[in-house]
């Protein structure tokens, strides 16, 4: 008899990490030989929800500077905030830190917007 599991912290996962792997400008094949897995099972991870093993999750997470804390702590981070800013958030750890300065006063030149509009 087969065990249901709980997959529902990893609904995202395929996705985040499809977003991820093209933020950082590899394809499936390449970043499937850095972890030293078949490119078909990367494909249904990314395609299909497919749930990888703990290592190869661990490798993923690793290469592909993706946050751990979603995908275990799924009512945690669900009760923090909305999606767009868990997207924000993946993007922020997938950038060069040197443009963080650029991002940082986008959002100050925005906060200042908003404080002129309530004025």
């Amino acid at each position: 008899m087969s065990k249901k599991r709980n997959t529902a912290p990893f609904e995202s996962f395929g996705a985040d990490m499809k977003e991820a792997r093209k933020a950082l400008g590899l394809s499936q094949r390449v970043l499937a030989e850095m972890i030293g897995i078949d490119p078909r099972y990367l494909a249904n991870i990314e395609n299909s929800g497919s749930i990888p093993s703990l290592p190869i999750f661990y490798e993923i997470i690793k290469i592909c500077k993706l946050p751990v804390e979603p995908y275990f702590y799924k009512l945690v981070s669900s009760a923090r905030g909305n999606d767009n800013l868990e997207r924000i958030n993946i993007k922020l750890r997938l950038c060069p830190e040197k443009y963080l300065s650029i991002v940082e006063n986008t959002i100050d030149a925005v906060l200042r917007l908003i404080e002129s509009d309530e004025a």
